[in-house]
């Protein structure tokens, strides 16, 4: 990887702390989740707000867009999972089962059955399409908070407090467990869904085979003990992202991990990033802003 030169924009959000920032699936918009209950709809470019989503009772701590961009899935501390529908602003669904605190959403690949993972310990499989207020599915395999989870076509992926990420594969009905050592904060699938990204309270990304558990690769450099941080991967799976609890995003080569760092002013903790589905661009947030990352 060629180290880029970036340029960066920072927009206000305000909304209190931004606990989470997310494009939407084209990439032309992001999402906000506010420590002041509420969601945000942005065109990051612009700095322009489109739409402010109410009616969560405490801080939204993940969200996501679907994949035709018509509905919105978040997760709160309120241990809700709402389904928006983007344009009305309105909550079309309320599922309500977690015991806890929501800590991460996620939409199947059709977006017509929604994901969460909570501090009780469990992964619940919602439908958007019934009237059925109980969850399809609840994955209760962890025995600690459910951090962090991602999906792919056939695999719901999940990362626990209780230092495993487990794979479930919903066509052979299977679940593979790795253990790695130390409590997991971020999971993500590469583009291949061959491997997997696991971000550790050790201060460590670990790169493991999907089939085999093997380590791959490891990376190190940025500060993460206490904090739920992001990890992610770039659209083209060459390198690899990392919130810090020294206001850094520390950007490695997949390969031979070359590093490259970039600096937020001022800020303590950059905890949420996402990373734009088909251009150079990534999208990270810290205490009130969010920032655009552009080379």
């Amino acid at each position: 990887m060629s180290h880029h030169m970036y340029q960066f924009k920072v927009v206000q959000c305000g909304q209190g702390a931004v606990r989470c920032v997310r494009f939407n699936a084209d990439g032309n918009y992001c999402l906000t989740c506010g420590s002041d209950k509420s969601l945000k709809l942005w065109n990051p470019k612009t700095e322009k707000l489109l739409q402010k989503y109410s009616g969560h009772g405490y801080e939204v701590l993940d969200a996501q867009g679907s994949c035709d961009n018509s509905h919105i899935v978040s997760g709160s501390m309120d241990k809700h999972v709402f389904l928006w529908d983007v344009i009305t602003a309105n909550p079309i669904r309320k599922f309500r089962g977690h015991a806890g605190k929501v800590n991460a959403v996620k939409f199947n690949e059709e977006s017509s059955i929604v994901l969460s993972a909570s501090i009780d310990g469990t992964l619940r499989a919602w439908d958007c399409r019934s009237r059925n207020k109980d969850p399809v599915q609840i994955m209760n395999e962890a025995t600690d908070s459910v951090t962090c989870l991602d999906v792919s076509s056939q695999e719901i992926l999940s990362g626990s407090l209780d230092c495993k990420i487990r794979c479930y594969d919903l066509r052979k009905g299977e679940i593979r467990t790795d253990y790695l050592g130390n409590s997991i904060t971020s999971v993500s699938f590469t583009k291949d869904s061959q491997c997997i990204l696991a971000s550790c309270l050790d201060s460590t990304l670990k790169l493991i085979d999907k089939n085999t558990g093997e380590l791959l690769n490891e990376y190190q450099g940025h500060k993460n003990v206490k904090y739920h941080i992001d990890s992610c991967l770039s659209n083209d799976d060459s390198s690899i992202y990392s919130g810090s609890e020294d206001g850094t995003v520390y950007c490695w080569d997949l390969i031979d991990k070359k590093l490259q760092k970039l600096h937020h002013e001022g800020s303590k903790v950059v905890h949420s990033l996402s990373f734009h589905p088909t251009n150079i661009c990534l999208l990270t947030a810290a205490e009130d802003s969010i920032f655009l990352w552009q080379v």
